[in-house]
């Protein structure tokens, strides 16, 4: 079983599959875009599926396919078929902003996708195309809608940002009053691919929820999943609930159990380390599936205890890479 240096069992595998995007969200990447990996740069559909085959008899059990938008990648679906086929696997999860899952919602479900995640900071027209620069919001709330009423749990992603979508923190939580979804509130991190974040984060987890409370009052306290990233809570009477993830604050690093795999092979085991070592490139060497699992096994080995130490130990000390890059 995969297992790091700090006893933390490693179950959870994050796979990006496209840095492309078709929204250009600010916190995300610059207005002009990042330079795109070109197709023979990235993991191919089957590298992927065998190292996803290598991995689930280890204790890999849950991935998640990211981005970039991952459903723009070309034949993605065959992806999720094969992906499907491991029985290993117990979750398979999707994060996607929206502008196109509906023409694929059906093949997903087919395809043992039973969890998405659907990325939207703002509940307002105006303020969603002042974050993503594309006017996109009625193709993502009908997304949102159709979802809600297939049997997939659904949360909803909105990074925080001071100055951009504060007001729309009560009308988030409020859809969890009818609807069966989780809001997720995420601090803002500083991977926007420019280099520049806020010398203090503003708006914290703390304050999110001090912000939340002085509307509703007091709200309760969810027992969090074993290994959750998010503190979760319930409006008394809801049938949603809402989740704030200190992301920036890092406070749940003691129980990460997940790795991350970027859309050119890159291993990452932490979200703040700069990548340890490519893992396609081994592949395409010719290393066997017993190579493969070594060297994963030596880079989880030795992972950072947290995401600061994660980031103080970087090559390149500035974070100037786009989440998009990263794989979500």
């Amino acid at each position: 079983m995969l297992r790091d240096n700090h006893g933390r069992p490693i179950d959870y595998l994050r796979i990006g599959v496209t840095d492309r995007c078709n929204l250009r969200c600010f916190y995300c990447m610059p207005e002009e875009g990042i330079d795109f990996q070109k197709k023979e740069a990235l993991l191919s559909y089957e590298e992927i599926i065998r190292l996803v085959s290598i991995l689930a008899p280890l204790g890999i059990e849950k991935i998640r396919i990211t981005g970039g938008e991952p459903l723009l990648r070309k034949n993605v679906m065959h992806l999720f078929k094969q992906l499907n086929k491991i029985t290993a696997i117990k979750k398979m999860a999707l994060t996607t902003n929206g502008t196109i899952t509906l023409k694929y919602l059906d093949e997903l479900i087919e395809y043992g996708v039973n969890q998405i995640n659907l990325s939207i900071d703002s509940l307002d027209k105006q303020r969603f195309y002042k974050i993503t620069r594309r006017d996109s919001f009625e193709t993502v709330w009908e997304a949102y809608q159709k979802m809600l009423i297939r049997d997939i749990d659904l949360k909803l992603n909105c990074v925080v940002m001071k100055d951009q979508n504060i007001e729309d923190l009560i009308p988030m939580v409020a859809l969890g009053e009818k609807d069966k979804v989780s809001i997720r509130f995420i601090e803002e991190m500083p991977f926007n691919g420019t280099g520049k974040h806020y010398a203090e984060l503003e708006w914290n987890y703390k304050r999110i929820l001090e912000h939340i409370e002085s509307h509703y009052g007091k709200v309760e306290k969810l027992v969090d999943e074993k290994h959750s990233t998010s503190l979760n809570y319930r409006v008394p009477g809801f049938k949603g609930s809402f989740g704030i993830i200190p992301a920036y604050s890092r406070t749940f690093c003691g129980t990460c159990n997940r790795m991350r795999l970027t859309p050119e092979g890159i291993i990452k085991t932490c979200l703040y380390d700069d990548g340890v070592f490519n893992v396609k490139d081994l592949m395409r060497a010719g290393a066997t599936d017993d190579q493969l699992v070594l060297a994963i096994q030596e880079a989880i080995g030795s992972r950072a205890k947290d995401g600061f130490e994660a980031e103080a130990n970087r090559n390149n000390l500035k974070i100037n890479e786009s989440m998009s890059s990263i794989g979500g």
